[in-house]
């Protein structure tokens, strides 16, 4: 006699009520990443995005300032009003002054514990990613990082953080929904730059760091500022030029060189020039590379995969150039051209030298 195996229990949804001690936490925050008097722009770049988000859940947003007393902390409070905070939450303390985990982490996870924000985003920087996963486990909430897309959940309004996944072959959206506050981490150009409002101002919450320097294991011994001027700028280039595994050979980038000379651009490429070494890695585009949004991007030999399309679809006018017309490039291209890149980027840089030296004699 044969008996019928019994069903697995079924799985219980996930619930999309918060737990009651969470309803506390309201408002959405940016650290505004402050190093050596210097804001980092992706700290205005965030804020813009946290206005919309504030927007929707009805809400204030807050600046995070943490420095030393000085003008440069007082610059970055006053500027952080202009691009779009209701007000601004201020630790100054001389062990600030140098960025180590141990103080960041103590200030900013004060700050969460006593005015409980519901939502916190920080930069996706060196600095950034080195705080965020250090406050994340230290106050046992999720963090989603490197997001190409924040929207608030009309259903749990939960923080809807989109970002690539399986090497940047797919997108997935995660939600924190049973943690407080929900962390997310966007890097530099991901999102657009706002307009600063000049005459804005608001209240600034000072608190005071509870920690002595005998607290902290590492120590500063000196600051040399980077001096190599030879690393691409990729991220605030107003003009990019790359290429892409269409360039065939590594002789063939210099037509990539040749085209951004003209141009007065920058050139990039895709990953996979990059695994070849036919480029140095500071040059890649794309998810694991650097996010542009310049005014114009020509991508040439590019197939344009979820992986590099997320750090290149915020341009404002992008020509793609590709032997198949199917290529996804042309899915969010503004302007496309089917052909061979080694025979259009040759007749694109003497199209350009023609019309610029033609411009430069009328001017």
């Amino acid at each position: 006699m044969s008996e019928t195996p019994a069903k697995p229990p079924a799985r219980a949804a996930k619930s999309k009520e918060l737990p009651e001690h969470l309803k506390a936490y309201r408002h959405v925050w940016v650290f505004i990443e402050l190093e050596h008097g210097r804001v980092h722009s992706v700290s205005w770049e965030l804020l813009g995005e946290a206005r919309k988000l504030a927007d929707t859940l009805k809400v204030d947003v807050a600046g995070v300032v943490l420095g030393p007393a000085g003008e440069g902390t007082d610059q970055a409070v006053a500027e952080a009003f202009h691009y779009g905070a209701d007000q601004v939450y201020l630790v100054e303390d001389p062990l600030l002054t140098n960025y180590r985990t141990d103080p960041f982490t103590k200030a900013l996870t004060d700050l969460v514990n006593t005015h409980k924000p519901e939502i916190l985003m920080l930069g996706a920087s060196t600095l950034g990613r080195d705080l965020a996963g250090a406050l994340a486990t230290t106050l046992a909430t999720g963090l989603t990082a490197d997001c190409t897309e924040l929207a608030i959940d009309g259903t749990s309004r939960a923080l809807a953080a989109t970002r690539p996944t399986f090497g940047g072959s797919l997108l997935c959206t995660i939600m924190t929904l049973a943690a407080r506050p929900q962390m997310a981490t966007v890097r530099p150009r991901v999102m657009s730059m706002p307009e600063p409002d000049r005459s804005r101002a608001g209240p600034v919450i000072r608190e005071r760091l509870d920690m002595v320097e005998e607290d902290i294991v590492t120590k500063v011994l000196d600051f040399i500022p980077d001096a190599d001027t030879n690393q691409a700028q990729l991220a605030f280039a107003d003009i990019v030029v790359a290429g892409g595994l269409g360039l065939q050979r590594p002789e063939n980038v210099q037509l990539v060189k040749d085209l951004a000379e003209v141009l007065g651009a920058e050139y990039g490429c895709s990953r996979p020039l990059i695994q070849k070494g036919w480029m140095t890695a500071d040059r890649q585009i794309g998810q694991t590379g650097k996010t542009i949004r310049p005014r114009l991007y020509i991508a040439a030999g590019i197939s344009g995969a979820i992986q590099h399309r997320v750090g290149s679809e915020g341009a404002d006018r992008i020509l793609a150039i590709n032997t198949d017309p199917n290529a996804p490039i042309f899915d969010f291209a503004h302007h496309g051209i089917v052909g061979d890149a080694l025979e259009i980027l040759p007749a694109l840089t003497e199209a350009f030298r023609a019309r610029l030296a033609v411009d430069r004699l009328a001017g």
